[in-house]
């Protein structure tokens, strides 16, 4: 049942017009914010312009550009999803990973915790200092800003190479979120600890986000090989592979570490 509000000249407006026009007014902006800042905004503003260009070629007649247009409409779908597949994946990963599916559905991301764990204990094995940022709820943007962006699938050889101390990247921590690299060689707000001089610049990195956002943030100490994980403002440090991996799985999983009995040593 439509139920009128008011008129706009012969056009009436009801109450789910403006529930459709908010609901898409939403998404539209979501999707702007997804897109602001990469290489596929540039390309929906070139694919904006074609279809204007398609619609206006009709209406002045002009039969040459018509006709093209014409001819295209039959692989525009296609094209769009080739131009788009990285962005396509990127959002479908995006949705799935929302507050609001999560609530329903517990994604655990079991593969990128599985990755992370085995790149974590070969650095730890090569002696490589390493800065692994694991986000949740929270978004990172501001931090990702800092370093060079990737947009890559989480891998224990990708992140091997990204900390060799030959890499240029290897300076700083890398960005992982919704289970893809967004960046590396990030730079962190770093915690005034003072009464821990033994810890280094990428422990104090570590406590400082954890501080300001809800990452997990992991850290493999160059010097002693030991790996901490930074979780509220408390760095849970010397952790053995499956306390690793257990606090990973139940941070990611459901927000919180609660009475976990994996959390090493805690400081």
């Amino acid at each position: 049942m439509r139920f009128e509000i008011f008129k706009i000249g012969f056009i009436p407006v009801t109450v789910m017009d403006i529930l459709d026009i908010a609901v898409m007014s939403y998404i539209i902006y979501r999707l702007y914010k997804f897109l602001r800042g990469s290489r596929a905004s540039q390309m929906m503003v070139g694919l904006v312009i074609i279809l204007v260009l398609s619609v206006i070629a009709p209406l002045f007649h002009l039969r040459g550009m018509s006709w093209i247009f014409q001819n295209l409409r039959t692989v525009w779908l296609i094209a769009f999803v080739i131009l788009f597949q990285p962005e396509l994946r990127r959002l479908l990963i995006y949705v799935g990973q929302s507050r609001v599916v999560r609530y329903f559905i517990k994604v655990s991301g079991s593969r990128v915790v599985d990755e992370v764990v085995k790149a974590t204990i070969e650095l730890r094995d090569r002696g490589y200092g390493a800065l692994i940022v694991m986000g949740r709820e929270t978004g990172l943007r501001t931090t990702i800003e800092t370093g060079v962006q990737i947009q890559a699938e989480v891998t224990v050889p990708l992140l091997v190479s990204i900390f060799n101390p030959r890499s240029p990247l290897h300076d700083g921590a890398v960005i992982i979120q919704n289970d893809i690299i967004q960046a590396a060689s990030c730079i962190l707000p770093l915690a005034d600890i003072r009464e821990k001089v033994e810890w280094g610049t990428r422990h104090r990195a570590a406590i400082g986000l954890s501080q300001e956002t809800d990452a997990m943030v992991i850290v493999v100490s160059e010097e002693t090989g030991k790996i901490s994980i930074a979780v509220e403002g408390v760095l849970h440090f010397d952790l053995s592979e499956d306390q690793l991996k257990n606090m990973l799985i139940e941070g990611l999983r459901y927000g919180n570490l609660g009475n976990s009995s994996s959390k090493g040593n805690v400081v």
